[in-house]
């Protein structure tokens, strides 16, 4: 028997996660639609006003739902770490997150735990942006807004092959849950992005599963005016922490010296060629070609530099799954004498 098939001969424990904040309409729907695949159902009650939590345990009959109430509301990301934490307490094997608006389809469930099954990868999530046609579905300022997150994400995540970054389909190994500092994974809509972070720094790989985009009557509760200097705050400050921990703390490489001589150099042709530009437009003189090559040359070449530490990190992208490798270091310590 190979390692591959040796890791996953247990019967797979399947949970799914709930976060509940004014779903009451669709809340029952989405939970009879859940395959007999899945183990147990966590529904997270975010404080709603309208007792989503309350109506689930009048309304619902399936014995696998288990109703965890928020006496203040935490936001979604801090609803679903609340299922996390009480799956992992339950020796959950892999821990789904689906919203309870309808929007997921419940079918697909099977789609985002078959790559974990298979030790392909640590944590997946849904995509809307595979199937062109299906996209058209979608509401202009979401593909645009969907778009530029997804940029900004790749670099503050360090998974330039993933998109569509807010996606809260998804699909976790409860090893590599584990390792997640889940106490300090942000509680509102960047929860999503800033998971992503916090597996890069572990390692975890992570695979994108298409998926159709679906809207319905529903109301998104996102004001993408309220978030935007947000989300670019906390980009930034991701993208800092993953190149320190990344290319300072826990390794070093050719590109922990070209980013820094890349942003030096960049800067200093910025601020030396704006500084005689301005200067010579106000004295109405031509600016010394040696000038301008002093100017210049440290632009190119800092260009250069960041493009090739960007080239590094793309190649960088996680591909060695955690779990694979946490059950077969494991497998072969029970087989020592």
């Amino acid at each position: 028997m190979n390692s591959k098939t040796e890791l996953f001969t247990e019967e797979p424990r399947v949970a799914v996660v709930i976060p509940c904040y004014r779903v009451t309409a669709h809340i029952i729907d989405v939970i009879e639609a859940i395959g007999p695949q899945v183990w147990r159902i966590y529904v997270i009650d975010d404080a709603c006003p309208d007792g989503s939590g309350q109506h689930v345990l009048q309304a619902c009959t399936d014995p696998r739902v288990r109703v965890l109430p928020h006496a203040v509301n935490k936001g979604v990301g801090g609803a679903v770490m609340t299922g996390y934490r009480e799956a992992i307490a339950d020796n959950a094997s892999i821990i789904v997150k689906i919203d309870g608006d309808g929007q997921m389809d419940p079918a697909l469930i099977p789609l985002f735990i078959e790559p974990i099954l298979a030790g392909e990868a640590d944590y997946t999530k849904g995509n809307r942006f595979f199937n062109l046609e299906q996209v058209q579905s979608m509401p202009r300022v979401r593909l645009f807004g969907n778009a530029v997150l997804s940029l900004m994400a790749k670099l503050s995540t360090g998974y330039w092959d993933l998109f569509d970054p807010t996606n809260g389909y998804t699909a976790i190994h409860r090893d590599v849950a584990r390792l997640l500092p889940l106490d300090k994974v942000s509680e509102r809509y960047f929860f999503e992005t800033d998971i992503l972070f916090r597996l890069n720094t572990v390692r975890a790989v992570v695979v994108d599963i298409p998926m159709e985009a679906r809207y319905g009557d529903e109301t998104s509760h996102l004001a993408v005016s309220k978030i935007i200097g947000e989300f670019l705050f906390k980009h930034l400050r991701n993208f800092t922490k993953r190149v320190f921990y990344n290319y300072y703390l826990r390794d070093m490489s050719l590109a922990s010296i070209e980013l820094p001589i890349g942003l030096l150099m960049l800067l200093f042709g910025t601020v030396f060629g704006s500084y005689h530009w301005y200067e010579s437009a106000q004295n109405g003189v031509q600016t010394p070609a040696g000038t301008v090559m002093l100017s210049a040359l440290p632009l190119l070449l800092g260009l250069q530099l960041v493009m090739a530490f960007l080239g590094y990190d793309i190649a960088s992208v996680p591909n060695r799954p955690r779990h694979s490798r946490r059950r077969h270091a494991t497998s072969l310590r029970k087989k020592q004498p």
